[in-house]
Parts: structure tokens; C-alpha cells; sequence
């Protein structure tokens, strides 16, 4: 069912479950994504595979699914050929491709459809968005995101999900971009060794986001697993808000090669140290599939 409370309210009375990767999920389906697209191409050329994989996540107990926007970009877009108009409609049936997964899934527990919006590096496509410091201005960030951005609210998602954003400076352009947009969002960097793949303290970027009336949740994705506890306790002392998390498997990403290497290190019984370290909405990015949501949903007594 569609959610007839929000998810602010619902992160207010207790801890929410989130789904995990896009990706993986529609590779684990026989498709390719080796595309700079990734996921994307799949909203032009075989949108119902998209509904499948939030279909998957749904079962599996997540309570909220990302859209498959976060490589969608005007200029992404461009590069392949499709106009302004078009690629709009795409991002906007990201948004409904996952509200027909809700309705579909025939639960009776809310569900909730998060619109991704992956930072500027993610439209590169050459790792750049686990670096950040782009050589922009804040200015010109706020100038690439917030078209996209209007797009995705206007198709009325439940939250803009801000993820996987590598330098406090896009998440200052972010938070400008999603004023006046009428939907709440949440912001997540992506870190590494305690700070923001740029090298700034976690305590500064995330005080960014403190006083954003817009901003539902903060925290951190698309990272080790590891790196989970100690951002999440930060995310929480520093904004007061309610703390989203969702880490990679804990393997590595390597962009030249475009393959995943290492082991994983995520497992389920992990969350409710996340939980107690303030986390209230709780899945795994790439690499974590739904038997792990599932694990997840089963940890915290949401399932």
C-alpha cells in the first residue's frame, strides 16, 4: 500500500527499513549496465525490469525503495541523444515505476518511494563522484542539480533522496537546490575513514544540513560497512535529526576496470549496532540484495 503517514513521521515513531541496490539487483536479472547510464538506460529501454527490482526489494520487507534516477541527468542524458523533454520524463517515470512496485507489492504495512539524486561525479562517470572537489563553484553545483531536481519533486516522490554525495561543498549546493521544492529529502555523503571521500571532518558536513527545515534525515551511504557506527553516532550528536544509512558490501569499486573487488563484510546482524547508534532508516546500497533487506527487516522486528 501506498504510505498514509510520512516518512518523517514514521522515522519519528521507530526505525525504518530501506531497500538495497538498484544495480545488482538488475544485474543479478541478466541485464547490462556497463553503460555510463547504468541503471538509467533501463527507465528508456526496459522500465519494467526497473519495477521488478523494487518489486524484489518490497517482498523482501523494505519499506522504502530508491528510484533509478541517480545517474539521470540532462546532460547524461544528452550524450546519448535524448532531449531535454525526454530525459524529464524519464526521471518522472522513475518515480512511478517504483509507485507501481508499491502497488503491486500488496502489503499492508506503508510503503514509501525515495527519488535519487547521485552527485555530480555520478553524470562523469569516472569515479569522480568517490573524490569530489569537481572544480566547481557551489554556485555552479546548485545550477546542475536543482533543474533535475524540480523534475523529480514534480513527479511527487515521498523524499528526494540527496546520496553517495562525496564533498560537504555539493551537499551545501544540494541543500540550496532542494529549497522551496515542496518535498522533504534527506542527505547522505559518501565517506571513507571518517571523513567525506574530500577529506572534510564529518562533524562540518553534516552541520550543514542541521538547521535545513527540508532535510527529514542525514547520514551516510554508499561506503564499508564499518564506517557505518561512528558517522551515524556523529550524524545524529550534530544535526539531532534521524540518521539513514545504507553501506555498501564492504567490497571495492574499482572505476577503471569497472568491477567490484574484495570481499563483503555487511551482514545483517550489524544493524542493530547502526540502531543504537542513532540510525532510523536502515538498508544497504550496491552490492546488498534482498536477501540481505530481508535480514535487515528480520534484525529489527519490521518484517
Amino acid at each position: 500500500m501506498t504510505s498514509t503517514i510520512t516518512l518523517a513521521e514514521a522515522l519519528a515513531a521507530g526505525t525504518v527499513v530501506l531497500d538495497g541496490g538498484m544495480s545488482n539487483q538488475l544485474e543479478s536479472a541478466g541485464h547490462d549496465l556497463s553503460d555510463e547510464l547504468w541503471s538509467a538506460r533501463l527507465l528508456a529501454e526496459q522500465p519494467e525490469a526497473i519495477t521488478e527490482a523494487h518489486l524484489a526489494y518490497f517482498r523482501a520487507g523494505a519499506d522504502v525503495t530508491i528510484t533509478a534516477s541517480y545517474q539521470a541527468t540532462f546532460e547524461g542524458f544528452a550524450k546519448r541523444g535524448i532531449d531535454h523533454d525526454r530525459a524529464a520524463e524519464l526521471m518522472a517515470l522513475s518515480v512511478e515505476l517504483a509507485r507501481e512496485a508499491a502497488r503491486r507489492a500488496r502489503v499492508s504495512r506503508p510503503l514509501w518511494v525515495a527519488a535519487s539524486a547521485g552527485p555530480y561525479g555520478a553524470m562523469l562517470a569516472d569515479g569522480s563522484e568517490y573524490r569530489g572537489r569537481y572544480g566547481l563553484t557551489v554556485d555552479e553545483l546548485e545550477r546542475f542539480h536543482r533543474p533535475r531536481l524540480e523534475v523529480l519533486a514534480a513527479a511527487r516522490p515521498d523524499v528526494l533522496a540527496l546520496e553517495t554525495v562525496p564533498d560537504a561543498d555539493e551537499a551545501a549546493a544540494l541543500l540550496r537546490a532542494v529549497r522551496g521544492l515542496g518535498v522533504p529529502a534527506w542527505l547522505t555523503y559518501s565517506v571513507a575513514d571518517g571523513r567525506t571521500r574530500a577529506g572534510q571532518p564529518l562533524e562540518e558536513a553534516f552541520a550543514l544540513a542541521a538547521d535545513a527545515d527540508e532535510v527529514i534525515a542525514v547520514g551516510v551511504n554508499c561506503c564499508a560497512p564499518g564506517e557505518v557506527d561512528a558517522a551515524a553516532a556523529t550524524a545524529a550528536r550534530v544535526t539531532g535529526k534521524p540518521v539513514v544509512v545504507y553501506p555498501n558490501s564492504g567490497e571495492t569499486w574499482d572505476a577503471g576496470a569497472r568491477t567490484w573487488t574484495g570481499h563483503a563484510t555487511f551482514a545483517p546482524d550489524q544493524v542493530k549496532g547502526w540502531q543504537q547508534s542513532g540510525a532510523r532508516l536502515i538498508g544497504g546500497c550496491c552490492r546488498v540484495g534482498p536477501e540481505a533487506v530481508s535480514g535487515i527487516a528480520g534484525t529489527l522486528g519490521t518484517a
